[in-house]
């Protein structure tokens, strides 16, 4: 049976053929993570993933090649401080077996200077960027992946809870996200970022958690996320400690129907601008439209936020396995700001939520 590296290999050369792409070529990042589950050391020195029909081989300075060589099998071109990396590109492009104007595949969030070494050494060669070989790959979610993010959704539940449980007026901020990060430890993730918004600070959409001390009668809006396997989960859900402020069960609703409308619409064949319409659409009707400050969703794989893009002008087909977020938000500003957040899965022609923890507002 092939491993996982040598599936999604298999993969990435199929959709090679089917995009007439003759070479990918991939920088330490996500990209390289996913296909040859390797993240080598990065600096300055250029490390590479070059993919061929016939070949696959990382240029590798020479000082990291014992390291890597625990974790794949691939062949190295290494080369040293003294040598720089030109002749061992040069070898490993022979190696690859490539026409004098390859079509080429670049990997966008590698560094500049190593990419524009690529391209000096090709350049004949025609240039895009991976989105159609192993962007597209990696927002089909495989079942490794499902089973990694649904387990990792399940921590990130129980770490929501241990927020709520924690609030109570005179407890800041940072209080509430030091609970959230110690259940993460104990329960074997990391976290990944943890914003806490109380009262008027839940009104900026990308808060950065603070001493803001509770009060009484004030709403909480809180977005967490943990990694563990490898793969990260991302939630936000509400609290009201006393007395709702003014509005907040209102807002609360419509929020709830926005989600509920999105994820109805969230299924193969349909574009992501349609699920964010129809989001955006019981917003504005309900008179919030204004207030609803950004995108309905983003993928959620290796990264926190990778495509599909749910967008009003996203016209990306959606596809089985795609996993993004559907995170409908109002902001009041100098009031209170809710949003509520779920990552599904697009499995058996629907959209599949990920967490089990309810939406409803939590009563402290």
């Amino acid at each position: 049976m092939l491993s996982i590296t040598e599936q999604r290999m298999t993969r990435l050369r199929e959709r090679m053929v089917a995009t007439e792409t003759d070479l990918v070529v991939l920088g330490p990042s996500s990209h390289m993570k996913w296909l040859a589950d390797l993240s080598p050391h990065g600096d300055e020195r250029p490390v590479l993933l070059i993919v061929s029909q016939g070949h696959a081989g990382f240029l590798m300075p020479a000082l990291n090649v014992d390291s890597s060589r625990q974790h794949t099998d691939l062949p190295f071109y290494p080369w040293t401080d003294s040598e720089g990396p030109d002749d061992a590109l040069a070898a490993l492009f022979q190696a690859s077996g490539i026409s004098e104007k390859p079509s080429l595949a670049i990997d966008e969030t590698m560094r500049a200077d190593f990419a524009l070494l690529v391209l000096d050494a090709l350049p004949n060669a025609r240039r895009k960027f991976t989105d159609d070989t192993v962007g597209y790959l990696r927002a089909q979610k495989d079942d490794s992946e499902y089973q990694s993010l649904r387990a990792n959704a399940l921590i990130n539940d129980g770490a929501m809870r241990a927020a709520f449980a924690a609030l109570k007026p005179g407890v800041t901020e940072l209080d509430i996200a030091a609970v959230v990060r110690a259940y993460y430890a104990a329960n074997g993730a990391t976290a990944e970022f943890t914003s806490v918004c109380f009262g008027e600070n839940g009104a900026f959409p990308h808060h950065h958690t603070g001493d803001r001390v509770l009060g009484n009668n004030e709403a909480v809006l809180i977005d967490i996320g943990g990694r563990s396997n490898g793969y990260p989960s991302d939630m936000t859900r509400v609290a009201v400690v006393g007395t709702p402020p003014e509005g907040f069960d209102e807002v609360h609703a419509v929020l709830e129907r926005a989600v509920e409308a999105a994820i109805a619409a969230a299924r193969p064949g349909v574009a992501a601008n349609e699920v964010d319409k129809a989001a955006r659409d019981v917003i504005a009707e309900a008179g919030y439209g204004d207030f609803f400050l950004h995108r309905t969703g983003h993928g959620l794989g290796i990264d926190i936020h990778e495509p599909p893009y749910v967008t009003a002008t996203s016209e990306t087909i959606l596809e089985e396995g795609n996993v993004f977020s559907i995170e409908p938000g109002i902001y009041l500003a100098g009031r209170f700001g809710l949003r509520l957040e779920e990552i599904v899965i697009l499995r058996g022609n629907r959209a599949e939520v990920l967490s089990e923890l309810p939406r409803d507002a939590y009563r402290a």
